[in-house]
C-alpha cells in the first residue's frame, strides 16, 4: 500500500529504499510514491483532435489507454503504436496527466492509433512482472490482426503492416527487451514489428562509461535501481538492463526493421543510449538504426513541458519515424 507522508524524524530508521523524487519504501513494507499517482479520465469527443478510452486486457493485472486521432473516413488505416510509459518500473501509468497529455500530442502529430500499456510496478511486483505484462499486452494487440479481436478501434483503424513499439526511460528498456523476444524464433509473435523508438532508454552497467563517473552521487542512485527492481537478478550487467554486457544475447536478433534512439545531452543515461546505438549498428542486425540527441536538456525533459520547442521537435521526429515509407523487401 502507499502512504502519503512520514515524519523526517522517523524516516532514517524506517526507510529500506529511497530514490529521491521517485519512490521510498519502508522496512514495514509501506510504499510512498512521489510521482505518477494522479489519474485523469479518457475522453471520447468526436469533435476533439484525439479521442481516448480505457480497456481491460487481462482483468487480473493488465489494462491500457487507447488513443485515436480524427479520421478522414471510417475505413482509414493508421500506423499502430504500442507505448510503454517510464517511471523507473516503479511509478506512473498511462492514466496520469503527464502521459495522457504526452500520448495525446504524439497521436495528434503522428496520426497513429496508440495502445498505451499499464503494467504492474515494483516493488510490489518485482521484475520480470512488467516484462511479462507487456509481452501479454503485445499478444493481445496481435489478436486483432484479422479484424477479429475484442477492440473495435484496432479492428477497424490499425494498419498491421505498420506496427511500432515506443517508450521512454524504463519504457524504452521495455521496448528493447520485448523486441528481442519478438525476434526469438523460440517465442515467436504472429505480428511483425516494423520499428522501435527508444526515448532516453534506461540502460546501465556495473562499470562506468563516458561521463557517468563525473557525478558520483547521481551514478550511485542509478546503481541501486536495478537491484531494487529485480532482486532475483540484481546484477547491473543483467542483459535486460545492460544489453551490451559480456554474454548478452546478440542484438542481431532484434525483432524489427528500424530503430530510433533518442538521447538528451544532460541525461545521466545519455552515454548508454549512444553505446546501444553503436552496438546495434555493428551487431549484424539487418535493420536501420538512427539516433537523435537533444542539446542542453535532461532526462525525459519533454514530459514536463510539452509546449517547448525542443519537446515539439522530439515529437515531430517520432512522428516522422512512424510515417516513413515502408522499407523495400530484401
Amino acid at each position: 500500500m502507499e502512504v502519503d507522508s512520514v515524519s523526517d524524524s522517523d524516516s532514517h530508521e524506517l526507510v529500506a529504499h529511497d530514490f529521491p523524487g521517485l519512490i521510498r519504501v519502508f522496512k514495514d513494507g509501506r510504499v510512498q510514491r512521489f510521482t505518477g499517482t494522479d489519474v485523469v479520465p479518457p475522453s471520447i469527443d468526436p469533435q476533439a483532435a484525439v479521442s481516448s478510452k480505457d480497456v481491460t486486457i487481462y482483468p487480473e493485472n493488465i489494462s491500457a489507454r487507447l488513443f485515436l486521432p480524427q479520421l478522414p473516413t471510417n475505413h482509414h488505416k493508421l500506423p499502430l503504436l504500442i507505448y510503454f510509459h517510464g517511471g523507473g518500473f516503479c511509478a506512473s501509468s498511462p492514466f496520469t496527466a503527464k502521459y495522457h497529455n504526452y500520448i495525446t500530442a504524439v497521436t495528434a502529430e503522428a496520426k497513429v492509433v496508440v495502445v498505451s500499456v499499464d503494467y504492474r510496478l515494483a516493488p510490489e511486483h518485482p521484475l520480470p512482472a512488467a516484462y511479462e505484462d507487456s509481452w501479454a499486452a503485445l499478444q493481445w494487440v496481435a489478436s486483432h490482426q484479422n479484424k477479429s479481436g475484442p477492440e473495435p478501434w484496432l479492428n477497424e483503424h490499425a494498419d498491421f503492416e505498420r506496427v511500432f513499439l515506443a517508450g521512454d526511460s524504463a519504457g524504452a528498456n521495455m521496448v528493447h527487451n520485448i523486441a528481442m523476444v519478438a525476434g526469438d524464433p523460440d517465442f515467436g509473435l504472429s505480428m511483425d514489428i516494423l520499428g522501435a523508438c527508444l526515448v532516453h532508454p534506461y540502460f546501465w552497467g556495473s562499470g562506468p562509461i563516458g561521463s557517468e563517473a563525473l557525478d558520483p552521487d547521481r551514478k550511485a542512485v542509478v546503481d541501486r535501481l536495478w537491484p531494487f527492481l529485480c532482486p532475483s537478478m540484481p546484477d547491473n550487467d543483467d542483459p535486460r538492463v545492460n544489453p551490451v554486457a559480456e554474454g548478452a544475447p546478440s542484438l542481431a536478433w532484434l525483432g524489427c526493421k528500424r530503430v530510433l534512439v533518442c538521447v538528451a545531452e544532460k541525461d545521466v543515461l545519455r552515454d548508454r543510449g549512444w553505446l546501444y546505438f553503436n552496438a546495434l549498428g555493428r551487431s549484424g542486425w539487418m535493420g536501420v538504426v538512427e539516433i537523435e540527441e537533444t542539446q542542453e536538456e535532461g532526462h525525459a525533459f519533454h514530459l514536463y513541458d510539452l509546449g517547448c520547442n525542443k519537446a515539439k521537435d522530439l515529437i515531430k521526429c517520432m512522428a516522422d519515424f512512424f510515417n516513413r515509407d515502408l522499407p523495400p523487401s530484401i
